[in-house]
């Protein structure tokens, strides 16, 4: 009997986490993205960042702006 009960619970806990509304939570992202590479500009990182950039705008519809910070071996970027 402890065991239906336990399903029980488990499927009502399910079916209650599923059933919530994907619509409460705000919009993500509400604001525009800054991609940074850590890279300098026109090598072949800043070329595959603008395209992924430029899929991301369109998908999430807010702008992606790429922001090449190079020097120190890349951690000037990583840092960021």
């Amino acid at each position: 009997m402890t065991r239906f009960i336990r399903l029980f619970a488990l499927l009502a806990s399910l079916v209650a986490v599923f059933a919530a509304p994907a619509s409460a939570a705000d919009p993500w992202p509400d604001k525009p993205i800054r991609l940074i590479v850590p890279f300098p500009p026109g090598g072949p990182a800043d070329g595959l960042a603008r395209i992924v950039g430029d899929q991301l705008a369109r998908m999430w519809g807010k702008p992606v702006t790429v922001d090449n910070r190079a020097g120190a071996a890349g951690n000037i970027g990583m840092e960021l």
